[in-house]
């Protein structure tokens, strides 16, 4: 609860410096009476704070009269980091209900300047009907080009809330060859700092990054967000044991997850986890809009996930996929625990059971180039192409005759554990609509188990990350038309535009 009290002073002598709040503001994880409500507290450049700063935050009917305030900490410890949970306030607000907010520095003169104002929709009554529209997007990388998408968000005439995939910033250096530099360079978007980030300090200075950029900003003003992380957030391919891109020389695995989760948390509008859950479990939610839909926020890379398959791995000696061991059982991506929770969690009476998730979940499968275009052009096309290139077409071309899976890192990696959500679904009776991230292109898809459609997958392109390598391996080639043929599973998929979708249910 708000304290309708003054601050304590500061120790004689101390002076709060003129500070402000250009990270801007953000709201989060929304019931029926609140939301999360979040910003930082910033000083001039070059100039540090010992104590902790008071900090105003007021709830007023939009344009309207004040509804709630009162003054909390920003505290040092969390790199002068707000994060307040209005739900639990009196008065509540009325639930379906946008509100407006805004912070200020609490003190005896008026020389620090307001943050700006933002805006969340509380969630819908448990008996409403209306429509629910919702703003789906992942994958912005800073280097990578503008975040046009949020500034497009930001203009939505309703959103109800903006549900992020993950890979909300990228962990990569500022080197030539670093991941999106050569657009980075270009557009003069260096990350900060300018190697790749490993400590906690690394990460707060990465997150204060993205969180300046204005058009980043005017999406969070918007509308409430509806996050999860996926691998960037850490470091790319993380699994149970480790990442594809720690290294030597980058600490101890246990260490920099721990810092990356410390910033992610302290850095975005997400409900704190309670006292002894792993932080990553904080992701683990579920929100309930009236009768129309219940939306199901899950974690794939850090609590179960097995060590991804590379297709060395799963493919024989003569070129064919071993099922057996792709199908193994035992392999995880959610974990059981997990899996029960969701399971229970879709047995709710709203029309529409939505899964926010990371990773592509449809089955797709890796088309036969060398029938469809020909040894020769393949061949052609290696001078022009850089070397992973080279080496993602070659490996293509090999594999499709075998119908292997696109991509081992998605759901196709892990389909036993595929098949465990499906079972849950159909036991809930869950009319199931999966949104996905992390591909960088764009996806409508029926999903089918043994026994016929589960569900559907609309899959988020990226905010801003370039289109995935397979999409370019050939030159020329329709690619996406050659992945609907090949993919059982697959209705649409384009890979150039960069973007969001914006989701709008009836029951």
């Amino acid at each position: 609860p708000a304290l309708a009290l003054p601050p304590p002073p500061f120790p004689p002598g101390v002076v709060l410096p003129r500070c402000d709040f250009r990270h801007g503001v953000a709201s989060g994880d929304v019931t029926l009476s609140g939301a999360v409500l979040w910003t930082r507290v910033s000083f001039p450049d070059g100039e540090t704070f010992g104590h902790n700063v008071p900090v105003v935050l007021t709830v007023r009917e939009p344009g309207g009269s004040e509804v709630m305030s009162g003054w909390w900490y920003a505290f040092r410890d969390r790199d002068f980091t707000l994060k307040v949970d209005i739900s639990n306030w009196r008065p509540t607000l009325r639930s379906g209900t946008e509100y407006e907010y805004q912070f200020a520095v609490m003190s005896r003169d008026d020389s620090h300047s307001p943050s700006r104002i933002g805006r969340f929709r509380t969630l819908p009554a448990e008996d409403s009907t209306d429509e629910v529209v919702l703003a789906v997007a992942s994958c912005s990388l800073h280097p990578g080009g503008y975040f046009n998408a949020y500034e497009a968000i930001a203009g939505l005439e309703r959103v109800d809330a903006v549900v992020h995939l993950g890979d909300y910033i990228y962990e990569y250096g500022a080197g030539e060859r670093d991941y999106g530099m050569r657009t980075g360079l270009e557009l003069n978007r260096i990350p900060d700092p300018a190697h790749e980030i490993v400590t906690l300090d690394d990460y707060r200075r990465r997150h204060a990054q993205y969180k300046a950029d204005p058009q980043t900003q005017a999406a969070h003003a918007r509308a409430a967000w509806i996050m999860t992380f996926d691998d960037h957030e850490v470091t790319n391919d993380p699994w149970e044991g480790g990442a594809q891109n720690h290294n030597e020389g980058e600490g101890d695995w246990a260490s920099r997850k721990a810092h990356a989760l410390r910033a992610y948390l302290e850095w975005n509008p997400i409900r704190e986890p309670a006292p002894g859950q792993p932080l990553h479990d904080a992701v683990r939610r579920s929100f309930r809009f009236g009768q129309t839909a219940a939306l199901h926020m899950i974690e794939t890379r850090l609590s179960a996930r097995a060590l991804q398959f590379e297709y060395e791995d799963i493919t024989r000696p003569d070129g064919t996929i071993d099922e057996d061991r792709l199908n193994d059982p035992d392999r995880r991506l959610m974990g059981q625990d997990q899996l029960d929770w969701l399971g229970r969690s879709m047995t709710n009476a709203a029309a529409w059971q939505v899964l926010g998730n990371q990773v592509l979940m449809a089955k797709l499968v890796v088309p036969d180039l060398v029938t469809v275009v020909g040894e020769a052009a393949i061949e052609a096309a290696m001078p022009d192409l850089q070397g992973y290139q080279q080496r993602r077409l070659r490996e293509m071309a090999a594999l499709g005759a075998a119908e292997a899976p696109l991509n081992l890192d998605a759901w196709d990696g892990y389909p036993a554990e595929r098949d465990r959500l499906y079972a849950k679904a159909r036991a809930a009776e869950a009319r199931l609509i999966v949104l996905s991230g992390d591909s960088h292109a764009a996806w409508a898809s029926n999903l089918h188990d043994g026994q016929g459609r589960v569900g559907v997958e609309f899959g988020a392109t990226a905010v801003s990350s370039p289109q995935p390598s397979y999409s370019r391996a050939l030159p020329g080639a329709p690619m996406a038309e050659m992945l609907v043929a090949a993919s059982p599973d697959l209705e649409w998929c384009e890979f150039e535009p960069r973007g969001f979708f914006v989701l709008s249910l009836t029951p």
